[in-house]
């Protein structure tokens, strides 16, 4: 049985290189799912992506849809997180459909790791921190050091890895 990862991906310049996360990412054996924030679809080779993992999803399904199109999601990363999409999720705030999806999957408790990918003043904003802890709080697993860049793919899945492992 194939296990399916749903890579979230915003506006941060880490998604530009989301390709190769997908790749490290079939390589280890998960079927990848892309879903991006509007933001996010802009750094992105969206048919390059698609002809890797399927459509990439950005936008809410239409009333006369019946399925979103995704098989279950069994992890969630989300790598770049963006200051607004952290501030947003945290919030409840789901008006993209990548935003969405995330707040839906805490609720399914689905396992999520966020990776943000924040600028030092932006991290230092008196919201992102609560939010980032209001997020731990509702299961989501976080990987952040506002004093490093954002984490090598490698290590991203190395920590979904370990999460899975319990």
């Amino acid at each position: 049985m194939t296990k399916v990862l749903y890579a979230v991906a915003c506006g941060a310049p880490a998604t530009a290189d989301l390709e190769t996360f997908v790749r490290l990412a079939q390589a280890e054996g998960w079927h990848v799912r892309v879903i991006a924030t509007p933001m996010g679809v802009k750094f992105l080779d969206v048919d390059r992506l698609a002809a890797l993992t399927g459509p990439v999803r950005t936008d809410f399904r239409l009333p006369h849809e019946t399925s979103n199109g995704l098989p279950p999601a069994d992890a969630v990363v989300v790598a770049p997180a963006t200051f607004n999409t952290i501030n947003k999720w945290a919030l409840g705030i789901t008006d993209t459909v990548a935003v969405g999806m995330l707040c839906e999957h805490v609720g399914m408790g689905v396992p999520i790791l966020a990776v943000p990918q924040v600028k030092a003043e932006l991290a230092s904003h008196v919201a992102f921190k609560p939010n980032l802890d209001a997020l731990r709080s509702m299961g989501v697993h976080v990987l952040f050091d506002p004093a490093e860049p954002m984490p090598r793919w490698e290590d991203i899945l190395t920590e979904l890895s370990a999460i899975l492992a319990g």
